[in-house]
């Protein structure tokens, strides 16, 4: 029945010339590791995302007198609704965390230079969209965690000089975090951002398929960059592994690996994306003692702390993040091999451990 529905289709749309063009016919270099998997980890990440989140709009309010209550009567009373609010939750952070992986893997193979500079683009666009739909996801609930946090977050553009102080109105809605700011989170959340990082992705997977996929700088394949073409040349692997079926057992395999993990946290560790004040619905004239962000906030939230002026701290946060958006351009030395770019691999394990000592440094504080 299989082989019928295929042909008929093949007859009609050219399913065979697709498949054989665009899955069997599709050569990746023979050294690919599977590290270049974690793509299409983050794709089912995005789309698990995306069902749990209309699961949940189902029943959930966004309204400041009837949020709380809605997540309430999800976690409580409707079938598996605790199932579906702790994928999405954990979720979440499992896409932060995966996407960080993705990033850094690209970073330590060279995997940004030219001729990729702007897939590096579209994928650190990607880490901010994503770090946004999560904060924009976070006051949802409507709980104490929620809302305080949200306020710190909010609070910290009244640093930057002029606009600051009706940029926070503007995210706000108002002076304060209120009813209005749940309104417009809430659109970004569930409207915007989603629409955003859709089309941001199919640029990315636009971009990765005129490109090529990149060597890794180990093997026969050689460490050093051959981009030196005057005009568009496409960087095909003749005598690679074809990406269906060999390849696509690669992805198989990392997708159960996250999904081994992801399940272990959802069943065995399912307070990991919640503390105490998750579950007190908000109250504005009670500010909790201990409020911290997300931990992929926390370095950022730390960085802020340690500098007297916070309009300072914005502006080394700044400095680093657009530094890293156009690494690409400013790294413009054909070698790839990470050991025999000892600087900059120096610079990224530094910056690494940085970047955790001041999220530990964050959470302990």
């Amino acid at each position: 029945m299989l082989k019928r529905l295929y042909r008929w289709l093949d007859l009609r749309i050219g399913v065979g010339e697709i498949v054989e063009k665009e899955l069997t016919g599709y050569l990746l270099p023979r050294n690919i590791n599977e590290w270049y998997s974690l793509g299409s980890v983050l794709l089912l990440i995005f789309a698990l995302q995306v069902i749990t989140g209309m699961l949940l709009m189902i029943y959930y309010v966004p309204d400041a007198d009837k949020a709380f209550k809605s997540v309430t009567f999800i976690m409580n009373e409707v079938p598996f609704g605790w199932l579906i609010r702790l994928c999405h939750a954990v979720g979440s952070n499992m896409m932060v965390a995966v996407l960080i992986l993705h990033m850094l893997s690209t970073l330590l193979m060279g995997s940004y230079k030219a001729p990729r500079e702007l897939n590096w683009v579209t994928g650190f666009t990607l880490l901010a969209l994503v770090q946004g739909i999560s904060l924009t996801g976070y006051l949802a609930p409507w709980s104490q965690l929620s809302f305080w946090a949200t306020t710190v977050a909010t609070n910290s553009a009244s640093a930057i000089p002029v606009v600051g102080p009706y940029l926070v109105e503007f995210l706000r809605g108002g002076k304060l975090v209120g009813p209005p700011t749940l309104g417009r989170f809430f659109a970004l959340h569930a409207a915007v951002l989603p629409v955003v990082i859709a089309a941001f992705i199919g640029a990315h997977l636009f971009l990765l398929k005129r490109t090529g996929i990149s060597a890794p700088p180990f093997g026969r394949e050689g460490t050093a960059n051959p981009f030196e073409a005057q005009q568009y040349h496409y960087q095909g692997h003749p005598g690679g592994i074809p990406f269906f079926p060999n390849y696509v057992l690669q992805d198989l395999t990392s997708i159960s690996i996250y999904f081994a993990i992801f399940l272990a946290v959802v069943f065995f560790w399912p307070g990991m994306p919640f503390t105490p004040d998750a579950f007190v619905p908000a109250d504005p004239f009670r500010t909790p003692a201990h409020i911290k962000p997300e931990w992929y906030f926390l370095a950022n939230y730390q960085t802020l702390k340690i500098f007297p002026s916070e309009l300072f701290g914005l502006s080394v946060q700044a400095a680093a993040m657009t530094f890293l958006a156009l690494l690409p351009f400013i790294d413009r030395s054909p070698e790839r091999h990470p050991l025999k770019r000892p600087v900059f691999l120096t610079l990224v394990i530094a910056g690494v451990l940085l970047w955790i000592a001041l999220s530990v440094w964050g959470h302990l504080s």
